[in-house]
């Protein structure tokens, strides 16, 4: 079992499984419209078997871009891209408030026949042109596994503030919109998912009961278009995420699976978060990507049999 990596430098890097299907491209060339907030994303994901899993540049959200790591509200700018939610005003087009991350280099990346690693540093930088902060991302292609139709991408961040003041995080539930508390890394599926089943460790309620609870995973089945087939894509924590850490506000699940399919690992769902100057937080986050519409039974014995 060999992954193949290729990089197109100042563009991409793609991962293809050892069946012959590209099953991730990371994405970091600047994007052309600085409206829809340019920064890195990965798309397409693919299962094993090539079944596309994200979705790109929605006619509803041309700022949806596959897996990407957001910030709705920053002190107030949009690291997210598109329209600004103002309370009593609704959602905006406030292009000086979007900012965007830039990709200032591969730290480290490395491959083996069945592991791909990538180490990123990036710049936060606002609208204006003012560096506000400094992350350094982790990329991590592992556990493919044919019998099991499934592969893993761990994505980890690791934050610092540079400005002499605090860095606030926020969403436009913490700026008054009711249950829409979407911020972090974010995930758009693609139009075939919309309607998809939701499942959570003990709840089969569905995406409009599970949002903005909590724990350890969720997990988002759909049946594509197309094909006579379905796919999963399983969103855990890892296990300190979830602790008692000053250094990391508590985490809520953004999820819809109407009108459009998308989750995100919420971490400033309900309640804004300050990060002083010169502090850091860091976060790691897993996402399985498998063929099948997996029950829950499946999907914990899977998270269970892959250590952290």
């Amino acid at each position: 079992m060999t992954l193949r990596v290729s990089h197109a430098h100042g563009d991409h890097l793609a991962v293809t499984a050892p069946g012959g299907t590209e099953i991730l491209r990371y994405v970091y060339r600047p994007d052309p419209e600085p409206f829809e907030s340019r920064k890195p994303y990965a798309h397409p994901v693919r299962t094993l078997a090539g079944r596309t899993v994200t979705g790109y540049r929605p006619n509803d959200h041309r700022w949806h871009k596959g897996l990407q790591m957001t910030a709705s509200h920053l002190s107030g700018q949009n690291f997210w891209g598109g329209n600004s939610y103002v309370h009593g005003e609704g959602y905006l087009a406030l292009p000086e408030r979007v900012g965007s991350m830039r990709h200032d280099g591969f730290e480290a990346l490395t491959a083996t026949d069945d592991r791909m690693t990538a180490t990123e540093n990036l710049t936060w930088v606002a609208h204006a042109g003012a560096e506000w902060a400094r992350e350094r991302r982790g990329l991590t292609v592992h556990s493919v596994d044919e019998d099991a139709g499934s592969w893993a991408l761990d994505w980890s961040i690791h934050l610092t503030n540079l400005r002499a003041e605090p860095l606030r995080f926020g969403s436009p539930t913490t700026a008054g919109r009711e249950l829409a508390g979407y911020t972090g890394l974010q995930w758009r599926g693609p139009r075939d998912f919309t309607g998809g089943r939701v499942l959570a460790p003990d709840s089969d309620a569905g995406a409009a009961e599970l949002m903005g609870s909590q724990s350890p995973w969720l997990a988002f089945t759909a049946e594509h278009d197309e094909v006579d087939a379905h796919s999963t894509l399983v969103f855990a924590h890892a296990p300190e995420n979830l602790g008692e850490r000053t250094a990391i506000h508590p985490s809520h699940w953004f999820v819809r699976a109407e009108p459009i399919p998308s989750a995100a690992f919420s971490w400033a769902f309900f309640e804004e978060f300050a990060l002083p100057p010169g502090e850091s937080f860091a976060y790691r986050y897993r996402i399985v990507v498998a063929d099948g519409a997996w029950d829950r039974d499946r999907v914990a014995a899977h998270l269970a049999a892959l250590p952290w």
